[in-house]
């Protein structure tokens, strides 16, 4: 009898364990199904969230200004955001697109114009003699010195072609994401306690607290750190358009990527002004210069008033999670990549310094 019964026992176990893992596996299934299917819109999602996070004082205010009608303030602020941020955008692709396409037509042709190399380069250690050689060579047979290094040049032709498909792609991401953002707004108040208790469902009492400093970081690098940089770069690739400089959308996306790395556009801005200075009459070149002054200086200004609590975080963080997010997801990622790894890194920090319960067994007592 004990035989009998303890092999019904073991059937019953093997029963439930199978059933269990059946369960386990249809649900695993069905999270990796759902996955495939929003996957190409997480990007998207998560800049909608912190997008609708950095807005939402102001959001709070046109709101109050329109009588608490949500839906309106809503669609209003997603409006101007589609104007103030997509039309410089889309103007400045345009522009990229079309030197990208002149750059890689000049390379495939051997027509682009090359000067002679400076006097003294070939002094330069170890690599001064080959440059000065190829340097020559192609400043006066573009196409012969093309053809040493023709592996290079079609990947990097293909390169230039898919960012700028890439970047075509980015803008999309980029108003899908505002308009997510749009909606959000419109139901802030049940997404808030949907993110409080999600954060206590996974980190106890003090999720809210959690939740809090995870608004108050997202809020801090997206309107101080990359809402400056956007601002920088949408402004310092206006004055490139105004004055008709060559590659101007190019020249204002390597302004953004240095502004997001907090390198800043000084650069850029400098070696623009010198061109102009060189190119055209004084009066315009002296208003082009007092303006990227002006756009080179404003972050001065403007970081102080935009950062907040939850902002001190390691620029070496942000730097990273810009240049890999922009690796891994293109332009869209260059600010979801450092809002990301900022808000990881935050968060991280403040669950190491929560206080330990001590586990030690207390002491017995007379």
């Amino acid at each position: 009898m004990a035989n009998i019964a303890e092999s019904l026992k073991d059937r019953i176990f093997v029963r439930r364990a199978l059933e269990a893992a059946i369960r386990i596996g249809l649900v695993v299934l069905l999270v990796a199904w759902c996955f495939e299917f929003v996957k190409p819109f997480i990007v998207p999602m998560v800049w909608g969230i912190v997008i609708a996070i950095a807005v939402y004082p102001a959001y709070c205010w046109l709101e109050r200004a329109l009588a608490n009608r949500r839906g309106l303030a809503a669609a209003l602020i997603t409006f101007l955001m589609l104007v103030v941020l997509i039309g410089p955008a889309v103007l400045l692709a345009g522009t990229l697109a079309d030197s990208a396409k002149k750059l890689v037509t000049s390379l495939t042709d051997g027509t682009l114009p090359i000067p002679a190399p400076p006097a003294g380069i070939g002094d330069w250690p170890i690599i001064g003699h080959p440059l000065e050689r190829f340097w020559r060579l192609a400043s006066v047979n573009i196409a012969g010195a093309l053809a040493e290094i023709k592996p290079q040049v079609t990947a990097f032709g293909s390169w230039m072609l898919s960012a700028v498909a890439g970047l075509s792609l980015g803008i999309l991401q980029f108003v899908l994401a505002i308009i997510i953002a749009g909606v959000l707004l419109a139901h802030a108040a049940g997404g808030g306690e949907a993110a409080r208790a999600i954060a206590t469902r996974m980190a106890g009492e003090r999720g809210a607290e959690y939740a809090d400093l995870a608004q108050a970081t997202v809020r801090s690098v997206t309107r101080g750190i990359l809402g400056v940089a956007l601002i920088q770069s949408l402004l310092a690739g206006l004055g490139f358009l105004a004055v008709g400089l060559p590659g101007a959308g190019l020249l204002a996306l390597f302004c953004l990527l240095l502004a997001v790395v907090q390198v800043g556009p000084g650069l850029i801005l400098i070696g623009a002004s010198i061109y102009v200075f060189t190119e055209a009459e004084t009066t315009p070149a002296v208003l082009f210069l007092i303006w990227n002054i002006f756009v080179a200086l404003m972050d001065n200004v403007l970081k102080p008033m935009l950062l907040g609590r939850g902002s001190k975080v390691p620029m070496i963080v942000i730097f990273v999670g810009a240049i890999g997010g922009f690796l891994a997801e293109g332009i869209i990622g260059l600010f979801v990549g450092s809002v990301v790894l900022a808000l990881s890194y935050t968060l991280f920090t403040a669950w190491l310094a929560e206080p330990q319960p001590d586990l030690a067994a207390p002491a017995d007592t007379p």
